[in-house]
């Protein structure tokens, strides 16, 4: 991870952590070996949030995360994984790519398969910038709708 998003990592990390208090919010968490960026963990239940920036095949970081998932390894009685997509995935013609498309595709079916699996797709609306170029104006703002998202989703869902 670059820089920039190392920073939108950590800001979806900590305000995550201010606003619903009830779960440990950390980065990096492993499953398996494979890390996933945020992650929230309460007695029974453990909500993912993989960001995706540049990633050339999103659907397989995913997929790693639901086979783990389906194996067993994780004990919860309610997994919520949200994958977060900028605007790198979005065609100039309008619509999103097949890379995105793969990977909703991956999470609807696991969230199918697997009982106790919530699978949401988010949009971050920015296109993030390449490696050593400058920071978006407002990417602050643009995390903070992205969260409002992921915070409607677990409030509706855990209520």
């Amino acid at each position: 991870m670059g820089e920039f998003a190392e920073a939108v990592q950590q800001y979806i990390c900590d305000s995550l952590s201010a606003r619903i208090s009830n779960s440990n919010w950390q980065t990096e968490y492993q499953i398996a070996g494979t890390p996933v960026d945020v992650v929230g963990k309460s007695k029974n239940k453990l909500h993912l949030i993989e960001l995706e920036w540049r990633r050339a095949d999103p659907a397989d970081n995913t997929a790693k995360i639901f086979r783990h998932l389906e194996s067993g390894e994780l004990e919860a009685n309610e997994i919520y994984v949200f994958q977060v997509f900028t605007d790198h995935y979005s065609l100039s013609s309008g619509g999103i790519s097949s890379k995105q498309k793969n990977a909703e595709f991956v999470g609807t079916v696991a969230a199918e398969t697997l009982d106790h699996l919530i699978y949401e797709p988010v949009r971050f609306k920015m296109n993030p910038p390449k490696r050593g170029d400058s920071w978006p104006d407002g990417w602050e703002k643009t995390a903070d709708e992205t969260l409002e998202v992921i915070i409607d989703k677990l409030t509706n869902q855990t209520e």
